[in-house]
């Protein structure tokens, strides 16, 4: 069966999650999360493999061993791709991201480096503003507070300096598209506006190879 977008049963799935997060809630409405939720983006996942390649589905589970909130189960369900690429579908919406969510430290050491250099750092804030225009924003995981050691405090790209991460990223709200096909097309078209991001960061960054840090 093709993707032919998430059903209001799906959002009315997490919003009841939000409103009681407990194994007890989960297993009366399992059926309905596999049914509405996970086989839908399943579907979209298979119709974008030709173009975007292998892909996993994220586990609904939340890891709470080093969290304050015990909450068991997360309020979303997200996917991504190998080749780089994010999907996320809650009660607020879909959303969608492209980028270098965490990077270790030799990343982030190339990264600065090329957001500094004049030539490549101005390639790519010429692309997040084209993104910008397009209602793409550019997000990171975290950033420091001031610049990091050996930048200038005034650096005109300090901003971008002090980030930890890299990721274009597009939140639409509930709109009656997301329970079409059409929702697939918002996926494709933001995907392929976000390729410009992906291969600076595959050029200038690339992987790390301390993979511990990762």
């Amino acid at each position: 069966m093709g993707f032919t977008g998430w059903p209001a049963e799906a959002l009315e799935f997490f919003e009841g999650l939000e409103a009681d997060n407990t194994k007890t809630y989960w297993q009366a409405n399992r059926a309905l999360y596999d049914t509405q939720v996970k086989a839908p983006m399943d579907a979209l996942l298979a119709e974008l493999a030709g173009e975007y390649g292998p892909s996993r589905v994220f586990r609904p589970y939340r890891d709470v061993r080093f969290s304050a909130d015990k909450t068991p189960y997360k309020t979303n369900i997200a996917a991504s791709f190998e080749s780089g690429g994010y999907i996320e579908l809650s009660a607020s919406g879909l959303g969608a991201g492209s980028g270098y969510w965490h990077m270790a430290s030799d990343q982030l050491a190339r990264f600065r480096e090329s957001v500094a250099d004049d030539v490549t750092g101005g390639e790519l804030v010429g692309t997040l503003k084209t993104l910008q225009g397009k209602g793409i924003e550019a997000i990171a995981i975290d950033s420091l507070k001031t610049a990091p050691r050996g930048y200038p405090k005034d650096h005109p790209r300090i901003d971008l300096l002090r980030r930890k991460g890299l990721a274009a990223w597009r939140q639409w709200p509930v709109e009656p598209w997301l329970g079409t096909a059409k929702a697939k097309d918002q996926v494709v078209a933001f995907l392929r506006a976000t390729e410009p991001v992906r291969a600076w960061l595959d050029t200038q960054v690339g992987p790390s190879s301390i993979e511990y840090e990762r």
